[in-house]
């Protein structure tokens, strides 16, 4: 799952305390970018190898070029807009969201963690999860999956049930 609970006891006096970090699933590795654009390079290079020697070779390269050209430009905004992640803070006082956008801007949510109540409900997509201590809400992994969300919701609860 593309998120991981990590325990910590902040000091010597045993508090518990808890960090979530959530990140958009990536289903291309860099390295499996790289062998993705090499073979479609060579495919693309056959029919321009086809054509070596004729005229219609000058036709052909331009709309060759644009392909690769497309594929990995399309795939790099991927990766762009796939660089963002969610971090949840958690103890006995405080709860802390920070959300890290695509562009690299950070945006912070803090409340006290006794109000704070997860919800899954209907919304802009199956399983919208939620975190609201009763005056905003906000939502809590929106690019992870249904299944996902509503592990994660369990998740939330025991561990906030366990801070109380």
């Amino acid at each position: 799952m593309p998120y991981e609970w990590i325990d910590t006891a902040p000091d010597h006096t045993g508090a518990l305390s808890y960090r979530l970090r959530l990140w958009p699933y990536q289903s291309l590795p860099r390295r499996g970018f790289v062998w993705f654009i090499g073979v479609t390079a060579g495919f693309m290079a056959l029919p321009v190898v086809a054509m070596l020697g004729t005229a219609v070779l000058w036709g052909l390269l331009p709309f060759v070029l644009l392909v690769i050209g497309g594929v990995w430009h399309a795939i790099q905004r991927s990766y762009a807009r796939g660089d963002m992640a969610e971090e949840l803070v958690l103890d006995r006082r405080t709860a802390r969201v920070s959300r890290r956008d695509p562009g690299g801007r950070l945006r912070e949510w803090t409340t006290n963690s006794y109000w704070l109540r997860p919800t899954l409900r209907r919304g802009p997509v199956e399983s919208y999860l939620t975190l609201t201590d009763g005056q905003r809400e906000i939502e809590l992994g929106a690019f992870l999956t249904p299944e996902e969300r509503r592990s994660l919701h369990d998740d939330l609860q025991r561990r906030l049930a366990s801070l109380r």
